[in-house]
């Protein structure tokens, strides 16, 4: 399966940051199978750092191998579990990595929105879960430990006209 990570760099050896700000699945390397996603963030991440400098590292990922010596946490859906997750991760209330891998939707702005709204009780789970089925949500796989990243290959990064 192939990966894709937006960046204002070529990132060819993965590491495992602290954040800066609470992410949906806690600390550590974030990807996606889908591309436009990938450039997209690769964009904002430029703006954030007031780089002119954009970049999508693609990767190969075996899955299937990884899921059989790893612990590995998947989502299908943006369900309560997701939700309850994402929320614990956001708030800071998560403190220790209990999977390598974390896969499942993640929060666009759209979704931040609705997020937001949860976040200060200004609606409830079940109105929150309802809206969020209604979003096109996309993808995230996050590598939460260095054993994980080992499971990951770096293959090239996407040529610049994939940025128009």
């Amino acid at each position: 399966m192939l990966l894709y990570h937006g960046s204002d760099v070529i990132v060819e050896a993965p590491k495992i940051l602290s954040p800066n700000r609470m992410l949906d699945f806690g600390a550590g390397f974030y990807t996606t199978t889908n591309k436009a996603q990938a450039v997209d963030f690769a964009h904002k991440v430029a703006l954030r750092q007031s780089s002119s400098s954009r970049s999508v590292s693609v990767y190969d990922f075996d899955a299937g191998k990884a899921k059989n010596s790893l612990s590995v946490l998947e989502f299908k859906s943006a369900d309560e579990e997701w939700l309850d997750f994402v929320y614990a991760n956001r708030m800071g209330k998560v403190k220790t990595v209990n999977h390598d891998i974390v896969i499942g939707a993640v929060a666009n702005d759209t979704v931040y929105r609705v997020f937001g709204l949860y976040e200060n009780g200004l609606i409830d789970k079940e109105t929150a879960l309802k809206q969020l089925k209604i979003q096109r949500l996309y993808d995230q796989v996050v590598f939460c430990t260095e054993k994980a990243l080992q499971h990951l290959t770096f293959i090239d990064t996407l040529p610049p006209e994939e940025f128009n």
